[in-house]
C-alpha cells in the first residue's frame, strides 16, 4: 500500500517536472502553499488539477479535497432513496424505460450463474440454461451489430467492460466463463456513434458528461460538460483508463482548446486527438441541444440534487449512458475552470 502512494506520487511529481507548461518555480511553490493554507491542507489538488500551469490565476476557486468530500457525502445533495438506481445500471435501465427514456438498450444480463435474456420489445425476461456460450450467442443473435458491450452492473470507471463478437467468445469462453460465475453484468446492444465524433475517435463511445444540479426552486441547472475519448485503440473513454476529456462550452456546445488527462495516465495536454490529429477547438457537438433536453427529462424523473450523466450521440441523437451519485467532481471541477467561480456553487456548499 505505502509503495503503490509512492509510486502515485512519483508519477505525478513527474509529471510536474516534465511539463513545459508550468509556471515559473517560485511562483509555483508560492501558489501551492498559498492554495494548501486557504485550503487548510496538503496541496494535492493545485498540482493534480493541474492549477500549476501558465494561464491558471484562479487557483483558490478550485474545489479542495475535503470540499469534494464534503459534496460527495452530502445527504441533502444525495438523496439515500436515489442510490439504487443511479449505482445499479439494471435497475436504472429497468426504471427508465417505462418513461420511454433515450437509453442504450439491454438485451441480457447475469447474476453470476444465472442467465436471462430481454425480449425484443424488453417487457419480458427469460431465464436460459446455465450455458455461457448459450447465453452470449443468444445475446448475439439478438444484436443488430453482431456485437454486445459487456459491462458490471454496479462499477465505475470502465473496468472489466468488454465487447464481444463471435471471435471473442469463441476465442476467451474459458475466460468469460470464470468472470461471468464471480460477478454480475448487464450486457448492452452496440450502437451506433455519430459519423463526427467517428472522425475524432472511433473505437470507443466518446460519451459527454453533465453535471445537473436542481435547486429549491425545482429548477434543472446543467453546472458544466466535458466529451471523453479513449486513445489508443481503446474502447473505453473513461479517465481512469487512460483516456482524455476535453472542457465544452455550454452556451455554443463546441468543444474548447484542450484536453486533460489523469496524471497516472501522462497527464498531458493536447488541441488534437492523438490518434485522429483532429483539431479540438471549435468542434460542433452533434446534438446537443437536445443532449441537454435529455439531461433536464432524466432529472424530473430522478430528482437528486446533484447528478454526473453520461450521453451518447447516435446518428439519430443522444441516448443515456447511466447517471452517477457518487460522480468524481475533479474533472467537472477541472473543466469548469474552477467550480467555486460558478454562481451556484455557494448555494450547493450549503448543502454539504
Amino acid at each position: 500500500m505505502i509503495l503503490k502512494k509512492f509510486n502515485q506520487y512519483y508519477k505525478r511529481f513527474d509529471v510536474v517536472l516534465r511539463d513545459t507548461d508550468k509556471k515559473p518555480f517560485i511562483q509555483l511553490i508560492f501558489e501551492a502553499i498559498h492554495f494548501g493554507i486557504n485550503k487548510r491542507e496538503f496541496p494535492f489538488f493545485y498540482f493534480g488539477k493541474y492549477l500549476y500551469r501558465k494561464g491558471v490565476n484562479n487557483y483558490n476557486q478550485f474545489l479542495s479535497s475535503k470540499e469534494v468530500d464534503l459534496i460527495t457525502l452530502s445527504k441533502v445533495l444525495h438523496n439515500p432513496v436515489f442510490k439504487p438506481l443511479l449505482r445499479n445500471k439494471l435497475i436504472f435501465y429497468n426504471y427508465l424505460k417505462h418513461f420511454n427514456t433515450s437509453i442504450i438498450k439491454i438485451i441480457g444480463y447475469n447474476f453470476k450463474r444465472k442467465f436471462y435474456v430481454f425480449s425484443d420489445d424488453s417487457t419480458q425476461v427469460d431465464q436460459v440454461r446455465m450455458d455461457v456460450n448459450f447465453f452470449l450467442n443468444t445475446l448475439l443473435s439478438r444484436s443488430k451489430k453482431h456485437s454486445i458491450f459487456m459491462k458490471p452492473i454496479d462499477d465505475m470507471g470502465g473496468s472489466h467492460c468488454h465487447i464481444l463478437d463471435k471471435n471473442f467468445i469463441e476465442s476467451n469462453i474459458s475466460f468469460l466463463t470464470n468472470i461471468l460465475f464471480e460477478r454480475c453484468f448487464i450486457f448492452q446492444d452496440c450502437i451506433a456513434q455519430h459519423k463526427r465524433i467517428n472522425d475524432i475517435y472511433s473505437k470507443s463511445i466518446n460519451s459527454i458528461r453533465f453535471d445537473s444540479y436542481l435547486d429549491d426552486n425545482d429548477k434543472v441547472h446543467i453546472l458544466s460538460a466535458f466529451m471523453r475519448f479513449g486513445t489508443g485503440g481503446a474502447f473505453v473513454d473513461n479517465s481512469s483508463a487512460g483516456g482524455i476529456y476535453v472542457p465544452i462550452d455550454i452556451e455554443k456546445g463546441i468543444l474548447m482548446k484542450h484536453s486533460f488527462q489523469l496524471m497516472q495516465h501522462g497527464g498531458s495536454s493536447m488541441t488534437s486527438h492523438p490518434d485522429s490529429g483532429k483539431l479540438f477547438q471549435g468542434f460542433k457537438i452533434p446534438f446537443f441541444e437536445q443532449s441537454c433536453i435529455l439531461i433536464e427529462e432524466l432529472v424530473r424523473l430522478i430528482p437528486d440534487k446533484l447528478i454526473g450523466w453520461d450521453i451518447a450521440i447516435t446518428p439519430d441523437g443522444p441516448v443515456a449512458i447511466e447517471g452517477n451519485d457518487n460522480n468524481s467532481m475533479i474533472g467537472p471541477d477541472i473543466a469548469y475552470g474552477g467550480y467555486l467561480k460558478h454562481p451556484l456553487f455557494s448555494e450547493i456548499l450549503t448543502k454539504t
